[in-house]
């Protein structure tokens, strides 16, 4: 059986700017999420950051990822606009899936895949509790009822998504704030899952039931074999994220 192919891309621009970030994650957080990936062995991992030649994510490179994991926070504008096309593309074509974790609400690729904004509200870190709501979706497989987070930059609603096809994760803080945590959407033939936790100040992402979450996520995102080849002269428009030459 071959192996799902899993590209992990970090801005990689906190940790080597802020000594405290580095501490919490010295490979960077692209880093760390390939260490616990890297334990399920059906999964083949690279990694590339926005200071990479085509920010690590070139055609060749896209065209071999079953699965895109995306972490981004201060520069989503700094991501370039034909990646951006190439990666919805591959999303709605190929079959491509994408897991954005935590500040990628606001990334490029996120915003053009499900067509709004990713707006919220947010506030100062604080301890939050991550409720399973739908415990028999396969993203929710091995996850207790609820798991908390000593620890994690509040999100709260509204939250401007469309409405996902399933609300998996709930997050309650302690603020009393909640938020949908957990969600996942579709575009074309591609699977989208967006999870919460994983502020560069916290440990998030050494969390075994955050780890859990995202090896799930990449497994249920992975194309199945219905995914579509894509052909470069195939016509291509999304009605929010538009390319003049198309």
């Amino acid at each position: 059986m071959s192996k799902i192919r899993v590209t992990v891309w970090n801005e990689f621009r906190h940790e080597k700017e802020e000594p405290a970030i580095a501490e919490i994650y010295p490979k960077g957080i692209h880093g760390a999420i390939a260490d616990f990936l890297s334990e399920c062995d059906d999964l083949e991992i690279r990694t590339a950051t926005l200071d990479d030649p085509d920010h690590g994510i070139p055609n060749e490179v896209l065209d071999n990822t079953d699965v895109l994991v995306w972490w981004g926070h201060m520069h989503h504008d700094k991501v370039s606009d034909d990646r951006v096309a190439y990666i919805q593309k591959r999303v709605y074509a190929g079959g491509m899936g994408f897991v954005a974790c935590h500040s990628a609400h606001h990334s490029k690729p996120f915003r053009a895949l499900v067509g709004a904004t990713g707006n919220l509200s947010w506030g100062d870190d604080c301890r939050e509790i991550v409720w399973n709501l739908k415990p028999t979706h396969p993203i929710a497989a091995g996850v207790p009822d609820h798991f908390d987070l000593e620890l994690e930059e509040l999100y709260a609603e509204p939250f401007y998504i469309p409405t996902p096809d399933d609300l998996i994760f709930g997050a309650w803080y302690e603020t009393g704030h909640i938020f949908r945590a957990g969600c996942t959407f579709t575009s074309g033939a591609g699977k989208i899952f967006y999870f919460q936790p994983g502020h560069e100040a916290c440990r998030s992402f050494y969390n075994p039931h955050v780890q859990r979450i995202i090896k799930n996520g990449v497994h249920w995102a992975a194309p199945n074999e219905f995914g579509y080849a894509i052909s470069d002269d195939a016509p291509f428009v999304h009605p929010v994220y538009k390319r003049d030459d198309k």
